[in-house]
């Protein structure tokens, strides 16, 4: 497998590129060609490394680690069949070369076979112990199995061999977090420190899961030595720009979130950030010109688009509302919230067949939310179709058996569709959940041509006698 390639090579590698370039034949000694490769395939050159194990193999035809190579550039191009009978070749020449059964572990990786490939790797380690690339290709045999313990566990080994392996680092607490083990990762990233401390991405960590725990005082302190370590971290000023924002602190965050736009090139987050602050602080215009900084920066992001439709909404205008929604639904229009939004909006406009269909939309598309039933069944109830209306509501039923603005709404419809026997059950079942809460206005309130008439008050009457 690809490691990384040392300081050596840059002669090596050199006098090859000039060979190629000139036809002329040089020699090198087997590790040379095994430095040329690495780096060639460290850097993606594929076609370079595959020259030089070419060549590599002209000049040493019985080394086993070219052939190794061979294979490893066979298994990334997905040759597999012909991988495995190299890889066969070998075993007979050296059975206890831990790297053929490295070799083999990708390949049983590449084809879905995490189990075996977990085999492979434990019987490499049992012929090179010490070897934390195998447990760092354990780790990720792991996480593709969903056994975080387990890779949690491989990538703290190789945490302890190379502190300053941080993509082992992230994966440990990436394990934690989905484990929703926080504290585990406090004590961890807090270990961690006493031999680290001023290692700004375990800071970042820890802040971050100080936040989740909603510990925002630590979370703080947390992201601050981050930035003590290394006062150009931009990942722990946004994320210190959060905490802020949470604490209502929000002309703190701002200048957190400018911060890394000064350091590096901005990004839409920070911008949309930016504008959420001042919206906050009740700034329309300055959240209005950062809401559009984050959609020029990145017009993609539909959040952005959200974000000015927002604005637009509560200004009430109305169009420039349902414009720029959208927008945001040609980005992401699987996502439910949009279509709801979409539905408020047209509702505004009394566009109600659009705003039927957008919160057909809202449904279909997962959203079960109470207000979403009362919404579209009172838009199918304006379009006239009061027959929808009610199976609106008998399917929102289903999922607020008891709620009593489903069952009072529902006993209006019924009343407006003529059908007073069935308002009169709905009413009863309705009135004996009441009982407590007294919550009859609900009906009241909403029709009220039927709120104080005498057949409801004769219900009542009767609901309570029985």
């Amino acid at each position: 497998m690809a490691l990384e390639s040392s300081e050596r090579p840059d002669r090596p590698i050199t006098k090859f590129e000039s060979m190629l370039k000139t036809d002329d034949v040089y020699f090198f000694d087997a590790e040379d060609f095994e430095d040329i490769i690495h780096h060639y395939l460290n850097n993606g050159k594929i076609s370079l490394a595959k020259k030089g194990i070419k060549i590599g193999l002209q000049q040493h035809p019985d080394s086993i680690e070219l052939k190794l190579l061979q294979v490893e550039v066979m298994v990334f191009e997905n040759n597999l069949l012909d991988a495995e009978k190299l890889l066969d070749e070998l075993q007979v020449l050296d059975a206890n070369n831990e790297e053929i059964y490295i070799q083999r572990a990708n390949i049983y990786s590449k084809k879905d076979n995490h189990e075996g490939a977990v085999d492979l790797l434990q019987q490499a380690l049992e012929l090179s112990p010490d070897s934390i690339d195998i447990y760092s290709l354990l780790g990720m045999e792991y996480l593709f199995m969903d056994e975080f313990k387990m890779a949690r566990q491989s990538f703290i080994k190789c945490v302890d061999f190379d502190e300053q392996d941080y993509s082992s680092l992230y994966n440990v607490i990436y394990c934690f977090e989905y484990l929703e083990d926080f504290d585990g990762a406090i004590v961890y990233l807090n270990q961690y420190l006493e031999h680290n401390p001023y290692c700004e991405v375990a800071w970042h960590q820890l802040g971050k899961q100080y936040y989740c725990k909603e510990m925002y005082s630590e979370a703080l302190a947390a992201f601050d030595f981050a930035i003590i370590s290394d006062d150009t971290f931009i990942g722990a000023y946004f994320e210190k720009g959060k905490v802020l924002e949470k604490l209502g602190q929000y002309t703190e965050a701002i200048e957190n979130y400018e911060t890394t736009i000064s350091i590096e090139d901005p990004t839409s987050h920070a911008f949309l950030r930016i504008g959420k602050c001042y919206e906050k602080l009740n700034n329309s215009e300055m959240a209005k010109y950062y809401f559009y900084q984050t959609v020029h920066e990145d017009p993609m992001l539909d959040k952005g688009w959200l974000a000015i439709t927002n604005y637009y909404f509560r200004i009430k205008n109305y169009k420039k509302s349902l414009f720029y929604i959208n927008k945001a639904l040609n980005i992401d229009g699987g996502n439910p919230l949009y279509w709801k939004k979409c539905a408020k909006i047209q509702v505004a406009l009394k566009d109600f067949d659009q705003a039927y269909f957008a919160f057909k939309q809202t449904v279909d598309l997962g959203n079960y939310e109470l207000d979403t039933w009362l919404k579209w069944a009172e838009v199918a109830q304006k379009n006239g179709d009061l027959d929808g209306a009610l199976q609106i509501l008998k399917q929102g039923k289903e999922f607020y058996p008891k709620n009593l603005k489903i069952l009072y709404m529902s006993v209006g419809f019924l009343l407006l569709a003529g059908d007073r026997i069935n308002a009169r059950i709905t009413l009863l079942d309705a009135l004996r959940l009441d009982k407590k809460t007294k919550k009859i206005h609900l009906f009241q309130n909403q029709f009220p041509q039927f709120g104080t008439s005498e057949w409801l008050k004769t219900i009542v009457t009767d609901s309570k006698k029985a």
